[in-house]
């Protein structure tokens, strides 16, 4: 390469690098300018500035600028007059008191001149020592400012509307001295003074502008454009925060603003991993909540059916005929644990049990909490253990083998089980783990501690079931529900004393007759499970409540009606209110309502059901046990509670006859009622072999069908007047 090629080769090299640096200076420059002006900030900024500059400059215009350029022209015009005032003096040499001007010059000094009016004032001889001034003569337009002694020599003045200005011109000469007031026209003043107050705003506004437009350049170079630059920054943090897309700082970190941006910078990427780490720790723990069970660590219900739906995706596209069990486990009665031993108990129970459940079954087996008290175990069947059953039968033996022991305590813990079997009871992994908790269920009904597996006919009665559920609320709407009334007698005097209301159902359809009625015993219990009796048990009492004091009103027919009330409208509802508002509204007498409760309505909530009764009986409702000796029979809540009936279950009556137990019971509970002062009344009654035997034993009261079967209300109308009130009329 030769010695000139290199030599303009350096100089082509030099000019790229300096046009690429004037280029980037340029760009900086403009864009510097345009960054700032986008910014309202930026605005507010110059504004500000633009207004300070601008409001000091008119201050200074306002207070001192003015003023003097005003006095600088004032000045100007007695330099002026003086100069026009002096050349014309003639003074006489000997007098003094002699005006020293000629009418002539005075006419052209006005003519040519501002001079509009000249006073000639003279002290006399200037050896004098006199200071009194003594007026000579008058010219023009006459003068305001007047001189008495020399003490006025310095005196101006400046008329109101600023055209006229008067001062004191001294002149000397060799006779004495004269003092002339000269005034002149300053009109002229006001519009150059107007003029250099718009001259020197234009300047101030143009240096301001000029301030602030290179104040701005500055700022925005080293203030304003970093701050925008970490705005940017911010914005694209807060648009995407995990993964912020960050220009990197042209701005030199050793100064504060580009350090407090490379601080700003890190701080962002410090939080993009931060967010990313919690969001990774938050997935994972939401992840755990929604398929773990937190207090065991068991897959939960959610995670249990996927896997189920997993497993048999994978048999599916395998091609094998695997088959796996399903079992639910309900651990019985595990409320009364929680309730009387405290949550803290009930959780270390629960713990221990899927801890059992875990370790006693294979790998390949799935354990899962699905409810508050229940599990659910999904275990492929091998030749070891090649039935359902056999898996159920393993699980129930794992939690019944030893009692589980919390705090010193030692529980035993028994468990109904439901079981099916994947694919031979349902192909559909939600349908198997359902048919699985109808097995469960049908564990429950039948007496708990039992293991039940899957039957197709468990699935129709829960099918049956629930349409008569559905069958139950269109009754509720299409009034199918109606009460029929059982007669209740005095056993010593034969009188009607009272009718216990009962419901009836006469569901309507397609056959001759146009319907059937369904059997309390199959629709009560499904109203009591599903809620539903609570309505129901509602609707009875206010109809009971007015037809009995229609009875009265119409028919003369003063009598007790007796209203079953089932133990959840003591929980679920204010049963309280409700009687009392059906009372209100009906007119019944309160004493003419009896509430027959079973005993378990008593055992669930003592404290309740005390206060419930005491309430009850103060509205002055009566009450009644109703089925008694079916149940606890407990001496201690008659003794508590405010009951003023016993009623004997009629199954002791019907074999009382027959039964020496029954017969037995029937008598002690007859004894028991009269000992505590309580009326005693017996259903069932059927025969006049059964009304001797309680004539016998002292019984208060009867009802059965020996009397009556439950009719409609018109036929108790009916029935009632035309009794004779003999109890010989039933032979």
């Amino acid at each position: 390469m030769s010695f000139t090629h290199e030599i303009h080769l350096q100089d082509s090299m030099s000019r790229t690098e300096r046009d690429s640096h004037v280029e980037m200076i340029k760009r900086g420059f403009i864009t510097s300018r345009v960054q700032i002006w986008k910014s309202w900030t930026s605005w507010r900024i110059a504004l500000v500035v633009f207004m300070t500059f601008a409001l000091v400059q008119a201050c200074i215009l306002n207070f001192a600028t003015i003023q003097d350029f005003e006095s600088s022209k004032l000045q100007e015009m007695r330099e002026s007059g003086r100069s026009a005032i002096l050349p014309l003096m003639n003074p006489p040499m000997s007098e003094v008191l002699v005006s020293p001007f000629s009418d002539g010059a005075v006419e052209r000094l006005f003519q040519t001149t501002d001079v509009k009016g000249l006073s000639i004032y003279s002290s006399g001889i200037v050896s004098s020592n006199s200071d009194r001034l003594e007026f000579i003569s008058q010219y023009g337009e006459p003068v305001v400012t007047t001189l008495i002694d020399s003490d006025g020599l310095n005196k101006t003045f400046r008329s109101a509307d600023g055209g006229s200005y008067e001062f004191v011109i001294r002149a000397s000469t060799v006779s004495g001295s004269y003092y002339i007031v000269t005034r002149v026209d300053s009109s002229s003043l006001q519009n150059e003074t107007f003029k250099f107050v718009i001259d020197t705003i234009k300047i101030m506004l143009l240096m301001s502008l000029f301030v602030t437009t290179v104040l701005m350049i500055a700022l925005g170079r080293w203030l304003l454009e970093p701050i925008m630059f970490m705005r940017e920054n911010l914005l694209e943090a807060f648009k995407n925060p995990e993964n912020p897309k960050l220009e990197e700082s042209p701005f030199d970190s050793s100064d504060e603003i580009g350090n407090a941006i490379e601080i700003a910078q890190s701080l962002i990427k410090q939080n993009a991993t931060n967010l990313k780490q919690i969001k990774t720790a938050a997935e994972d723990k939401i992840h755990k909540l929604a398929f773990y069970d937190t207090l065991t660590g068991l897959p939960n219900r959610i995670q249990f059916l996927q896997t189920l739906t997993d497993q048999s995706k994978k048999m599916r596209d395998d091609g094998g005929v695997e088959r796996c069990a399903i079992v639910t486990i309900d651990l019985d009665h595990f409320k009364d644990v929680n309730d009387s031993m405290g949550h803290n108990v009930g959780d270390a129970i629960l713990r221990g049990v899927a801890k059992r459940l875990r370790s006693s079954l294979p790998e390949s087996a799935t354990v899962s909490r699905s409810g508050e008290d229940e599990f659910a175990i999904m275990m492929p069947l091998s030749t070891d253990i090649n039935t359902a059953r056999d898996v159920a039968e393993r699980v129930s033996g794992v939690i019944r083998n030893e009692p589980f022991k919390v705090f010193n305590e030692s529980f035993q813990i028994r468990a109904s089980i439901g079981v099916s079997t994947f694919p031979d009871d349902g192909a559909d992994p939600d349908q198997v783990l359902k048919n699985a908790d109808i097995a469960l269920n049908r564990a429950k009904e039948e007496g708990r501690d039992l293991i039940k597996e899957y039957s197709e006919d468990f699935d129709k009665a829960v099918q049956a079931r629930f349409q008569l559920l559905r069958d139950l609320r269109d009754a509720m709407e299409n009034d199918q529900l109606d009460l029929y009334y059982q007669p209740q007698l005095d056993l010593k005097t034969g009188a009607i004393i009272g009718a216990e209301a009962l419901l009836r159902w006469w569901k309507p359809d397609n056959s001759k007759e146009g319907g059937s009625f369904i059997s309390p015993g199959e629709f009560i219990p499904v109203a009591e499970q599903s809620g539903l009796i609570v309505p129901i048990g509602e609707w009875v009492m206010e109809k009971a409540c007015h037809a009995a004091a229609g009875w009265k009103k119409d028919h003369g027919i003063d009598i007790r009606i007796a209203v079953n009330v089932s133990a959840a409208q003591f929980t679920q509802s204010d049963i309280c209110a409700h009687a009392q508002k059906v009372i209100t509204e009906s007119g019944l007498a309160p004493h003419r309502l009896e509430l027959e409760v079973t005993e378990s309505v008593f055992m669930d909530d003592i404290q309740h059901t005390i206060q419930t009764l005491q309430n009850l009986h103060a509205i002055g409702v009566e009450l009644a046990i109703d089925d008694f000796g079916t149940g606890y029979s407990s001496l201690s809540y008659l003794r508590q509670f405010p009951i003023d009936r016993l009623k004997i279950d009629q199954s002791f009556i019907r074999n009382a006859l027959n039964d020496k137990d029954d017969a037995a019971i029937a008598r002690t509970i007859v004894r028991l009622g009269h000992s505590l002062n309580l009326k005693v009344i017996a259903e069932g009654v059927e025969t006049k072999d059964h009304e001797k035997f309680l004539l016998d034993e002292e019984c208060d009261e009867v009802q059965g069908f020996r009397y009556c079967r439950p009719i409609p209300q018109e036929d108790l109308l009916a029935f009632i007047n035309g009794y004779d009130g003999s109890m010989k009329s039933f032979d």
